[in-house]
């Protein structure tokens, strides 16, 4: 989210109720829980001023000579019920945050699953997981610690004045003298904080981002011995990230130390004027330790309280930051209606750019017939993985029609439902940590075992799979790290086929192979029964023996050629 979003975030009340009404309905399926939390924090703190009035009896009792043991009782008893009501009530903070921060971040992930590939692609990885991390735990805290403290400091607030007003109206009315300068303090500090927020989430993003580039890419990395400035330039980011928390910090602390020398102003003003009481006779020393007490008790939830603005701040920037996440728009669900046995594919006057002056296709039209195998051909950057993308929903073209048919004319519009009956091996290699058989059956999650190991012989992966020591369950790591890239694109091939889905994408999918494999796989494919409907992205002109048209990409137009093979 861009910093002028942010610029005057105080004054644009549109968007703190806005912030505020998406807070309130994650919050409601946890109210019942924070109400739980909320008791134990006000018997707790109604307690804790309970200890006020019973240590006054035992100093006042002392003082006089008379016995104490019973009042003595009664505050370790008060003492040890408010310890476990504490207790709980962490233990019951903890359930909550870990609930809440999950219940945001799963909704923020599917989110991002189903929403439009091209929106979801122009933030970097590393941000993405900061708004899925940071942002939802600073929320998830705010909630779960933040709203329950600012009830409980109020009911302390509220109860420790009266409990002094009746005892020293003078000394209760004094003691709310910090009270402005808090609230003016805060205020400055919240509209300066907010901002700082955002940069030190900001900086936080750009140095997970560039630890994810890194080691995503670190074979890069290492062939251009760029160790160091990769070792440097991680540095410079924590330099930067630690330079805006130093900020945040310092504005903090400088704002809580203005404010705590009011407090203690404060208690000196209760302290000499409970002395000049007591060398007066007018107040026994219990009475005075009282007033001291009270004038803290009423002191610090003010002090408390003008904390938790900054912080409530802080939880309105990081939903923010959420809310634009789950605010881009969702991918285009439509439900299935045509006998998808064997489907083609039709292109009517297809017009897509990814800038708007810059037209990769322009009204451009064809048709893939269903059973066809179709090479797709043309100088690299032209739009062959775009045409891909366009096809299969990632994209939206500009203008124009795309959408898919059967071999009874039945016809459907593409949508990102189509793609539950296309299977894609997109470029390089997309496995995942895990077994192979577990990469293998996220094409198809119900596949046995038995149809894994014969998508593994379509590939020709079996030779060298069953030879691995726990066979297809031998566990590999991420991106197939433990095997050779061609063998990961094996792989990723029978995890296509395994879904037997009447669509067939292959962007690239046999590069990593030598010539024999390739085609032996192709081969196979031809064969399957039902024949699919074949995409093929390749530079290899050996493969064209295998289709049955070739399509160029041209001056942005698609141009088929019949080969003849059918």
């Amino acid at each position: 989210m861009s910093q002028n979003r942010y610029k005057n975030f105080v004054k644009d009340r549109k968007n703190q109720t806005q912030y505020a009404k998406w807070l309130m309905r994650y919050t409601k399926p946890f109210l019942p829980s924070l109400a739980v939390l909320l008791f134990f924090s006000l018997l707790s703190q109604t307690l804790s001023l309970k200890m006020v009035t019973v240590n006054e009896s035992i100093i006042n009792r002392a003082t006089a000579g008379n016995t104490i043991k019973s009042g003595i009782l009664v505050y370790v008893l008060i003492m040890l019920v408010s310890n476990l009501l504490s207790i709980v009530a962490s233990l019951v903070t903890v359930v909550i945050c870990e609930k809440f921060s999950f219940g945001i971040r799963k909704q923020v992930y599917e989110k991002i699953l189903h929403t439009c590939w091209l929106d979801i692609t122009k933030y970097h990885t590393g941000d993405l997981m900061t708004r899925l991390t940071s942002d939802t735990e600073a929320i998830a805290n705010g909630i779960s610690a933040t709203l329950p403290t600012i009830i409980t400091l109020i009911y302390q607030l509220g109860a420790s004045f009266i409990l002094l007003y009746i005892r020293a109206p003078f000394l209760a009315i004094s003691s709310l003298l910090i009270a402005p300068i808090a609230v003016l303090f805060s205020a400055i500090l919240g509209r300066k904080l907010k901002k700082l927020q955002v940069k030190v989430q900001e900086s936080e993003a750009n140095y997970r981002s560039f630890i994810h580039e890194s080691l995503s890419n670190i074979l890069i990395i290492k062939s251009f011995r760029d160790e160091q400035y990769s070792a440097t330039h991680l540095t410079e980011l924590r330099n930067e990230r630690l330079h805006w928390i130093l900020k945040k910090n310092n504005m903090s602390l400088a704002t809580s130390s203005v404010i705590n020398v009011g407090f203690q102003l404060g208690y000196i003003l209760a302290f000499s004027w409970g002395a000049l009481q007591l060398s007066s006779g007018s107040i026994q020393f219990g009475t005075m330790t009282v007033f001291l007490s009270l004038v803290a008790q009423v002191q610090t939830p003010l002090i408390s309280l003008a904390q938790t603005l900054p912080k409530i701040i802080s939880i309105l920037a990081s939903a923010g930051r959420v809310i634009e996440i789950q605010n881009l728009p969702a991918e285009q669900q439509v439900e299935q209606t045509i006998d998808t046995t064997t489907v083609g594919v039709k292109v009517s006057n297809l017009s897509f750019g990814y800038q708007p002056n810059d037209q990769i296709f322009d009204d451009t039209s064809f048709d893939i017939k269903p059973g066809e195998f179709v090479a797709i051909v043309g100088e690299s950057g032209i739009g062959k993985t775009t045409l891909i993308r366009l096809i299969m929903s990632f994209l939206q073209s500009t203008n124009g029609n795309i959408s898919f048919f059967n071999q009874n004319g039945e016809e459907e519009t593409a949508t990102a439902t189509s793609r539950s009956y296309i299977s894609y091996v997109p470029q390089g290699n997309t496995l995942f940590s895990g077994s192979i058989a577990d990469n293998v059956r996220m094409g198809r999650r119900t596949a046995t075992d038995e149809e894994i190991i014969e998508a593994l012989k379509a590939s020709s992966a079996y030779d060298f799979v069953k030879d691995l020591p726990n066979g297809m369950y031998t566990v590999i790591g991420e991106r197939g790290h433990g095997i050779s890239e061609g063998q990961a694109q094996r792989i990723s091939l029978a995890r296509a086929l395994v879904k037997k889905a009447p669509f067939l994408v292959l962007d690239e999918a046999t590069a990593s192979l030598d010539e024999k494999t390739e085609l032996r796989v192709l081969d196979g494919i031809r064969q399957l029964q039902p024949k699919p409907t074949c995409i093929l992205i390749t530079h290899r002109r050996s493969v064209l023996q295998y289709c049955d048209r070739e399509i160029k990409i041209d001056q942005k137009q698609v141009l088929p050629t019949d080969l003849g093979l059918m």
